[in-house]
Formats: structure tokens, C-alpha cells, sequence
């Protein structure tokens, strides 16, 4: 029985793909680094920010495209984002009988606490776990333990949704269920090389994973 529900932010249940996107190519063409296509920067999507950057521009220190990234982002942030479709839907019915809710991203608190708030969605989160509140960022377990330490949730019941290979390795190892999200960029089939016990083609496949039914109520 799952009495816990633990969401990554972007890609899962927030569409921020494509501001995300355009954010890194804008960054790196504006520091004169060659322009990278999205099949290069789909992959390292779900890990941080300043991991991701490095990973683009060879170099150690990136404060200045975290800069960079952050600025334009802000600017295209409001016109660029939505939930993905049935996650309000879903997580009033969720909250309604009982499930425990919580948000691990790699994420900065600041722009989680904005994105949720938007969309009104961080009205369902009982913990908030961000890259501030961490020593370790996913996939180390740490984020996924301090959620179900706050939520007094145990591994056994608690699930955890997301869209990248981080956030798999991170359920796996807190010794938590994970369910990857088809609507990711990274497609199922390379989802499924890390094992998740399930895949969500639709966030309402929640309702019969997590209450036993298929049909809102």
C-alpha cells in the first residue's frame, strides 16, 4: 500500500522543458561556447543546474552561466511554463484520501516555491525538499529520505515519480518504488533501463497505482 507520493518538479509534473532549453542553448551562445542541440542537453536534464553547465562548458567554475541561465530564464519563465495535463486534478484527488505529497527537485527553493505557487499546486505539498535543503542532490538518496523523515513515511509505502534517470536512481537507492513518467524527453525506453516498478502514461494512472481504481471520484 502506498500512502506516500513523492513528485519531481520539472518534466513531471510542471512542463518547463522547453524554457529549459532554450535557457542553456541562450547561455552557452551568449558566453561564445558552441551552440548545443537539444538531443545533447536532453540527457543531462534532472541533474542541477551548475552540474549540467559544467557538463556544457568544460569548465569547473560556472557562476557566470548560472548567471546567465538564471536571468534569462526569469525573463521567459512566465510565458514558457504549465502543468502537465490532469496534475491539479490528480493531486486534489490524492490529497483528498490521505496520500501523504511532497516535492523532491534539484531545483533552488526560490524558483520551486515561485513555479508551485503559479499553478497553485503548492497548496499539496505537505514538504518541499530542494537542492538548498540537501548536502547531496539527486540520484544520491538523501533528498527522498529527507522527504519521508518530514512526512514520517516509510521506504516500503512511499513511491516516487519522475522523469529522469536521477530520480530513479534515487528512489532505488532509498529503497523506495519509483514510477517513470512517459511524458518524459528522455522516453520510456530509456526510462526503462533504470528500472522503475512502473510507468505512468498519464498522471490519472496514479489513481489505480496508488487508491486500487481507475475511476474519479
Amino acid at each position: 500500500m502506498i500512502d506516500t507520493v513523492l513528485l519531481d518538479l520539472d518534466g513531471t509534473i510542471v512542463d518547463t522543458n522547453e524554457l529549459i532549453i532554450a535557457s542553456f542553448i541562450n547561455t552557452l551562445e551568449s558566453n561564445g561556447l558552441a551552440p548545443l542541440t537539444r538531443e545533447q542537453i536532453i540527457p543531462h536534464m534532472g541533474l542541477t543546474l551548475e552540474q549540467q553547465l559544467r557538463a556544457f562548458s568544460g569548465v569547473d567554475d560556472v557562476t557566470s552561466y548560472v548567471t546567465a541561465y538564471r536571468e534569462y530564464s526569469a525573463i521567459h519563465h512566465d510565458t514558457m511554463v504549465a502543468p502537465f495535463p490532469e496534475v491539479t486534478e490528480v493531486l486534489t484527488r490524492l490529497q483528498a484520501e490521505g496520500i501523504k505529497l511532497g516535492v523532491v527537485t534539484t531545483k533552488i527553493r526560490p524558483n520551486t516555491l515561485k513555479v508551485l505557487e503559479m499553478f497553485q499546486l503548492d497548496q499539496f505539498m505537505e514538504v518541499i525538499i530542494t537542492q538548498d535543503d540537501v548536502e547531496h542532490t539527486k540520484p544520491h538518496p538523501q533528498p527522498i529520505e529527507r522527504a519521508m523523515e518530514a512526512l514520517g513515511s516509510s521506504p516500503e509505502h512511499t513511491l516516487m515519480v519522475g522523469d529522469s534517470p536521477a530520480d530513479l536512481q534515487a528512489a532505488s537507492a532509498a529503497g523506495v518504488m519509483s514510477a517513470a513518467v512517459a511524458w518524459s524527453l528522455k522516453g520510456e525506453e530509456e526510462l526503462s533501463k533504470y528500472h522503475p516498478q512502473y510507468i505512468l502514461h498519464t498522471m490519472s494512472d496514479l489513481y489505480e497505482l496508488v487508491l486500487g481504481d481507475t475511476v474519479d471520484r
